[in-house]
Parts: structure tokens; sequence; C-alpha cells
């Protein structure tokens, strides 16, 4: 209980400097004139980061890196209660799962000791606890360290909703975690920052759980360990190139001789096409990132860290609305010496936000091997079909109900689904398939049906004879 008393004051005044800063902040944070395109040394294809070969002795490297899993986030969005990494992904494995599975295939492969760190939020740490006696015998390390609660503050009023610290009755959504931002004092404030420097662990490799192709990359880190201390890189951030599915994702600039994030929060909204474009801003964050331990440890202890604080308006249950101050992990980049971007494949992004996401991954577009996910050799295409499913598939249990199995997609181009619509087994898609149950009707797609580039519309039922 004194550890939790310390913990909720250490939670305030870390709300009220945040708050502060919000008070002092007058329109977005950048002056757009200031910003440049990033020199051209700053953001290095993988390519040549993978050119290099890899040492014999890749198990030392390893053994000064920590996997650190964002995983604050809830089910809610995709109809699931408890936390997201508890969600059934692929062959009855969670995000989580899998995650263990990577950490512990590295392990055993090259006899090394990387330790899994999750960081969660007081909506997920409970039942996270209770799930992690299931890996004691795999062979991964795993800590858990619990991101702030910050009260939620009324829009108009701009005072706290919350009446007491307590998180039931009236008070159950008076509080949020504030972003992955936070990650930086709620490590340092855990002790496992202290514990993990103690052990000989030099850099973190941090992403959210759920983007299932962030998986540990040796060369990113051979790159990093085999730098001379002195020119050592403190922080990378892994970009991708944007498509028109990913225009809203923060991009890489050059802000006042720095390397700095932008997100689209702090756009002025004459700017904000600009700043969707393909063309001038080509690349985005996947939020895989490589952090130097002691980098952290030196700029917290120099209040060194000035991350930009996103405001996040929200409607509560009730109606009212209020606002969330975060910050994101990927801004504090601007602060740590030699910067850099890494531009990899697309394989590294495979994030799961929503059903449609879901399909991709459990279809055979992918082979799961060793916790990993990988691109079918099958398919001719390396890039991933564009799938979207209506309002009837968005919570998991009705997506689950509405496939008897998972469709063949290795030719699949283009899915759109509105709807009620179902499908049976083994049913394969190719091309171009727009499926399209207007109100009231519905689509059974028959066990073993080819669509190539075909749109079905109208009403179709199959019946049992």
């Amino acid at each position: 209980r004194t550890s939790d008393r310390r913990n909720s004051q250490r939670d305030l005044k870390g709300f009220k400097q945040l708050f502060h800063r919000f008070l002092q902040v007058k329109g977005p944070s950048v002056d757009w004139a200031k910003i440049n395109r990033p020199p051209e040394d700053s953001i290095q294809p993988y390519e040549r980061i993978r050119s290099r070969a890899l040492p014999e002795g890749v198990a030392s490297s390893l053994n000064k890196l920590a996997v650190v899993k964002l995983n604050g986030g809830l089910g809610t969005s995709m109809g699931c209660k408890g936390p997201k990494s508890l969600i059934s992904v692929r062959s009855e494995n969670t995000f989580l799962d899998l995650t263990v599975q990577q950490i512990e295939h590295l392990n055993k492969t090259y006899n090394a000791d990387v330790p899994l760190v999750l960081m969660n939020s007081f909506n997920t740490d409970e039942d996270t606890k209770k799930i992690l006696q299931k890996y004691t015998h795999h062979r991964v390390k795993i800590y858990t360290f619990n991101q702030s609660r910050y009260p939620r503050i009324n829009k108009e009023s701009l005072l706290p909703v919350a009446t007491s610290m307590g998180l039931t009755g009236e008070n159950s959504e008076a509080w949020y975690p504030p972003g992955h931002g936070d990650i930086y004092a709620s490590f340092h404030n855990s002790g496992l920052l202290e514990q993990l420097l103690a052990q000989g662990k030099e850099y973190i490799f941090v992403s959210n759980i759920d983007n299932l192709g962030a998986t540990v990359d040796l060369h990113i880190l051979n790159h990093l360990v085999s730098q001379p201390a002195e020119t050592r890189c403190e922080f990378v951030m892994e970009v991708t190139d944007k498509t028109r599915a990913d225009v809203k994702g923060g991009t890489l600039i050059e802000y006042e001789g720095k390397l700095r994030l932008l997100e689209i929060a702090q756009v002025p909204k004459a700017h904000v096409d600009e700043f969707k474009s393909v063309t001038k801003f080509k690349i985005f964050n996947t939020n895989n990132l490589w952090i130097s331990l002691p980098a952290i440890k030196r700029l917290h202890k120099q209040n060194a860290m000035d991350l930009e604080i996103i405001v996040n308006p929200k409607t509560l249950n009730g109606g009212l609305n209020v606002i969330q101050l975060e910050t994101a992990v990927g801004a504090a980049i601007k602060s740590f010496d030699n910067a850099l971007g890494i531009n990899v494949p697309r394989s590294r992004f495979l994030p799961v936000k929503t059903s449609s996401d879901l399909l991709l991954v459990m279809s055979n577009l992918y082979r799961l091997e060793a916790g990993s996910l990988t691109m079918s050799e099958k398919r001719e295409f390396p890039t991933t079909p564009h799938v979207k499913l209506g309002s009837s598939f968005t919570k998991v249990q009705d997506f689950l109900r509405r496939f008897e199995s998972i469709p063949d997609m290795l030719e699949l181009d283009h899915l759109t689904v509105s709807g009620d619509v179902t499908f049976g087994k083994q049913v394969a898609l190719k091309g171009t398939v727009i499926i399209i149950a207007n109100h009231g009707d519905r689509i059974d797609i028959p066990a073993g049906a080819m669509l190539e580039n075909k749109i079905v519309s109208g009403n179709l039922r199959i019946l049992d004879h």
C-alpha cells in the first residue's frame, strides 16, 4: 500500500508537470516554415545495414539487449475484454504467446539471455500477471512494470473529472494511461532500468505488442553495438515506406538541426493535407525503436527529455467531453545523440488493429515459425492485399462466426465485404473481390467457392437440403 501511495503521488506530480506545459503551449508545437527533409545519411536503407556480415560472437551482442513490449492497451476496439495481448491471433496463439516464442527461440538458438519486459497499464497489469505463470518453464525471463495513471480533464472547465483515486463506480472512466512516451519516466521509477544496466544490458528494443512484424533483428543490433563508443547511435527509429493506408502515421523531419518525429496532432490545420502527402513525406514511424539504456539514464537524470504533448479528445459514455494529455515514445528521438532512422521492409510492420488485419495474419499469406510470421513464398507479390471488412466483422467473436475456415488469399489483391456475409469452408479469393449484402439481405459464400475478380451483391443464401 505504501508503494501504491508513492506511485500515485509520483503519477500526480508527473501529470501536474505535463498539465502545466499544456497550459503554456498555444497552437501546434512546430513552426511549419522550419521543417526540412532529413539529411540523406540520417535515414539509412535497411539493405545497407543488412549487407554487413554478422560476427561470430552475435550471442554476446544479444546479451546486451532487452525486448520491451508496450502492453497497456485493451482489446475493446475489437470487442474483447481484458488486455489486447491476450487475443488469439494465429493457431490459438495470443500476441503474448508469439512474443515469448520468438525470444525463447533466440535464446535457445544463440545460447543467449534476452529478457522480455512488458510495460503494462492499470488496465492490463492484473490480467497480464495472472497469465505469465504459464511461461514459468520457458527460456525467457519476464519482467513487468506499470506506466503512470493520469486523470482525464473536463474539456470545458479544465478540471480533473476524478473525485478520488479509486477506479470503480463514477471514477471508472476518470483515469487513463498517458501514452507510450511515459515509458522513460516509468521505466526509471520502477527500478528496472538500473536492474538491466547492472545485468550488462545496453539497448532495449521497444515495439507495440500488436505489431507481429516487430521481431529482434540481428543486423540492426549488430550495427548498434559495433559502432565506436564516441559515435555510438543512442536511438534508432525503424521507418517504412508510406502507402495511402498510412497517411496519418508520424514521420521523420529535420527541425532546428535535429532529427525529429512529427505527428499529425502537431501539424497546423492548413498543412494537414501536405503532411498526408505520399510524395512529400515518404516514410512513417513503425514504432519499432532501439534505445540506449545508459542514454535514458543520463537524460532522465538531466531532466532533458522534452516530449511534445499530444492532446487527445474523448467523449465518455455519459456524453462528457474530456481531453487526455499524452506523449509518444518516438518523440524523444531529438534528445538522443547520433539518432538514426532505418528504412525497413514493410514486413517489419504488421500491426493487428482491426478484424481486417486479423484476417490477413490468420490466412495462408503468412507462415508461422518460432513465433514469427513471414510472407508465404507461394505469394507472387511482396505486397499485402488491401482488406476492408464491414461493421458486422468488427468484434472478434462475430468475425470468427462468419468464417467456417479462413479463405485462401495467396492471390488476393483487394477484398471489401459489407453487410451480413458468411464464408463456408475452403473458399478461395483471387484478384479483386467485392461482396456487398444490402440491408436486410444475406450472402452465404458456399464451401469450396472460388471468387476471382468478382462483385457479389444482393441476396445469396445457400440452404441445406
